[in-house]
């Protein structure tokens, strides 16, 4: 529990700079056009498509089943096209420049490009009933991808602690690895988001 709870701080300390940055350029907390959350989604389905084979790839064949069950492509693709939104080649190149730029050489690195996508998994919950007030989505009709697994966002959260201080244990090595890997993930989506019109 020590290490879980050391390396999680880790993690959190070492990214709260680039959690805030992503926070001000997504603003998912404050009103938004349609528009505005069409280029949002637009965004995540072009990340999360390109990253999701990234992480499968890094991570060794006993955490491809565990990881496989946590992607949420799916839900932004489904969402874009509850909302007709356009296609974005713009975004689509964009999500590709940021997806290569994230170091995932090896376990530790998918890891804690994970953690970023993870966390923002939680926030979902907090963004889910905005998006009703807002915009008047539901899950159904467009918010699915931040209403993710719902119920069981919580559950999952603990498990990915669990695994990733099971994982990374207390190398140091590892720990730095997983960190610089989740720096760069937020930088990533902030580069990428920058491009949605605000």
């Amino acid at each position: 529990m020590g290490i879980e709870a050391g390396l999680l701080k880790e993690l959190r300390e070492k990214t709260r700079t680039e959690h805030t940055r992503i926070e001000s350029v997504l603003r998912l907390t404050h009103p938004m056009s349609a528009a505005r959350y069409a280029g949002v989604m637009a965004g995540f389905h072009e990340f999360l498509w390109r990253w999701e084979p990234r992480v499968a790839a890094a991570l060794p064949a006993h955490l491809r089943d565990w990881s496989a069950k946590r992607k949420r492509s799916g839900f932004a693709a489904d969402d874009l096209r509850q909302l007709g939104a356009p296609h974005t080649p713009h975004l689509a190149h964009a999500a590709e420049r940021a997806v290569r730029s994230i170091p995932m050489a090896d376990v530790a690195g998918a890891l804690g490009s994970m953690y970023v996508i993870e966390g923002s998994a939680l926030g979902g919950q907090v963004i889910t009933p905005l998006l009703r007030q807002h915009l008047g989505l539901t899950p159904s009709t467009g918010a699915s991808y931040f209403h993710g697994h719902g119920p069981a966002t919580a559950a999952m959260w603990r498990d990915f602690r669990e695994v990733i201080a099971r994982e990374l244990g207390d190398d140091a090595a590892a720990a730095r690895s997983a960190c610089h890997s989740a720096q760069r993930t937020f930088a990533a989506l902030c580069e990428l988001f920058e491009e949605v019109p605000a």
